[in-house]
């Protein structure tokens, strides 16, 4: 798969799908898991497919059973389950995970609404400094509200973007994580 482009993967899968409604078998070994994830949701509905993977194990390896479904949720999917988990009943032992995921959260969520303002690789601080300087304007992204809840947000999860040892409040975490949420589910 490392050498071919978006549309040869594409026919690729495809053909392994025809191949696999024609016969018994259908063996395919990637070490591309985007390709195996895609070819995976593909596959006939109903069939008998089996996953397997191999993982390392000592000085071997060894054939295990692959959770393909749960390895193809994201991480911004995750942090989210992650959240509304904490939020339903609080678990001690997931606030500090709860915390770290906030901002991520935010990010991914302003790449997505706002692509051509908050790019990959710019940072969360730029981007609310650019709101500000467009506030009251024809090319206004945020309004003035939006932005300080922003900003409120981005303080609060900054405190668990680089720090281990900050203390953390379960009502400060659960008031800040349905912040994030509601802020996140807009547009």
């Amino acid at each position: 798969m490392t050498s071919l482009d978006d549309h040869r993967t594409s026919n690729t899968r495809t053909e392994i799908v025809k191949l696999a409604q024609k016969v018994r078998q259908v063996i395919v070994l990637s070490h591309s898991k985007p390709f195996l994830c895609d070819l995976w949701k593909e596959r006939p509905k109903g069939d008998d497919s089996t996953a397997l993977r191999i993982n390392r194990a000592g000085n071997g390896s060894e054939i295990a059973i692959w959770d393909v479904q749960n390895d193809s949720i994201t991480q911004h999917e995750k942090n989210h389950e992650l959240v509304r988990a904490y939020l339903q009943a609080s678990d001690p032992t997931k606030e500090r995970e709860v915390a770290v995921a906030l901002r991520p959260i935010l990010e991914g969520f302003l790449r997505v609404a706002y692509p051509e303002h908050f790019p990959p690789g710019e940072i969360l601080g730029s981007f609310i400094k650019e709101c500000r300087k467009r506030t009251n304007k024809q090319d206004q992204i945020l309004s003035k509200c939006d932005i300080g809840e922003l900003d409120a947000l981005r303080e609060y999860a900054n405190k668990f973007h680089h720090a281990n040892d900050v203390e953390i409040n379960d009502g400060e975490l659960a008031n800040f994580a349905e912040r994030t949420l509601k802020f996140c589910s807009r547009r």
